[in-house]
C-alpha cells in the first residue's frame, strides 16, 4: 500500500469511528437503542480488517491512530448500554417491570400482596463503569483486572439476586455488558 493510500484509509477509519461515537450517544436516548447496530460498524470493520489484511498499517501520523482508539474505546463504553438494553429487552420479553431508577419491580416471595420494590437500580450507571474499567485494564496491560470488576460487581448486587427474575437480569446483562466491551477492546488492541 502506498503511503497515500495508508492515510485515506487511516482518516477513513477515524471519520467512521467518530460517526459510531455520535450514533452510540444517541443511541442511549429513550426508543433509539436501536442505533447501537450501526454504532458497531467501526468495530465490526476494524476487527474485520485486520482478519482479511492480516494486520493494520501504522498510522502515519499518531494522532490518528489515537483518534481511532480513543473512539473505539468511547463506542465500547457508551454503546454498551443500549445494546445491553436491546439484549435485556429480547430476553425478558416484558417479563418484567421497569422502575423509575432504572431497576425492575419485584415482590417479596410468600407475602401477601406486597408492594414491589425495585431492585438493581443504577445499572446504567455501574455499566458505563465495568466497561470504562475493563477496556481501560486490558488497554494498559492488566487484563486479570478483569476477574476483579466481574467479583466486585456480583459482591455489590448479591443481597438484591433474591429473585428469579433479578438474577436472569444480572446475569444477561453483565456477560453483555463484558462482551460488548471486550470485542471494542480487542478491536482496539489489534489496531494499536
Amino acid at each position: 500500500m502506498t503511503d497515500v493510500a495508508v492515510l485515506v484509509l487511516w482518516i477513513l477509519a477515524v471519520l467512521l469511528t467518530w460517526a459510531g461515537v455520535v450514533l452510540a450517544v444517541f443511541a442511549t436516548r429513550p426508543k433509539r437503542h436501536w442505533l447501537v447496530v450501526p454504532s458497531a460498524i467501526p468495530v465490526v470493520g476494524t476487527l474485520a480488517f485486520v482478519m482479511i489484511a492480516g494486520g493494520v498499517p501504522d498510522a502515519p501520523v499518531g494522532l490518528l491512530g489515537a483518534l481511532h482508539g480513543l473512539g473505539l474505546g468511547l463506542i465500547g463504553v457508551i454503546a454498551g448500554s443500549p445494546a445491553v438494553t436491546l439484549i435485556l429487552r429480547f430476553a425478558s420479553r416484558d417479563t418484567v417491570v421497569l422502575g423509575a431508577h432504572g431497576g425492575i419491580l419485584v415482590r417479596r416471595p410468600n407475602e401477601p400482596a406486597p408492594a414491589p420494590r425495585e431492585i438493581l437500580r443504577g445499572g446504567t450507571t455501574i455499566g458505563y463503569l465495568e466497561r470504562i474499567a475493563l477496556i481501560g485494564s486490558v488497554v494498559v496491560g492488566q487484563a486479570a483486572a478483569v476477574a476483579v470488576i466481574v467479583a466486585v460487581k456480583g459482591l455489590g448486587r448479591f443481597s438484591e439476586l433474591e429473585n428469579e427474575q433479578a438474577r436472569e437480569r444480572f446475569i444477561i446483562g453483565t456477560l453483555a455488558s463484558l462482551v460488548w466491551a471486550g470485542v471494542c477492546t480487542a478491536a482496539i488492541m489489534l489496531a494499536a
